[in-house]
């Protein structure tokens, strides 16, 4: 058996060529598991990095809600508009709703 192998006799052998078929069948077979693991792999290495750009999005966006909710509370932004100089003031009473009833044409303003 080895020297028809080493002699390369083995190739025209009977029993070698009806087991041509099968052999190829797991050439196949052996490339398709390669390429599954392969797209597998690249698979999970995007996942991780698709991961890793939600962690650091999701932490800017704390972050950034944070200073957010600083910037909108009414003592910075009189703060604010006070360094910007915009002549703007608080008011002193409280806003009133304005009601418009169906029926009637006449416009009421209302303290609701």
């Amino acid at each position: 058996m080895v020297k028809s192998f080493l002699g390369g006799t083995i190739l025209t052998d009977e029993r070698f060529i009806r087991q041509l078929p099968f052999l190829s069948l797991l050439v196949i077979f052996a490339f398709a598991l390669i390429t599954n693991r392969n797209l597998a792999e690249r698979t999970i290495r995007q996942i991780e990095q698709v991961q890793e750009n939600i962690n650091e999005l999701r932490s800017e966006s704390i972050t950034l809600s944070a200073r957010l909710m600083d910037a909108s509370r009414p003592s910075e932004v009189v703060e604010r508009v006070e360094e910007a100089g915009l002549g703007l003031e608080e008011p002193v009473k409280p806003a009133h709703k304005i009601v418009i009833r169906k029926n009637k044409t006449r416009w009421k303003l209302g303290n609701r």
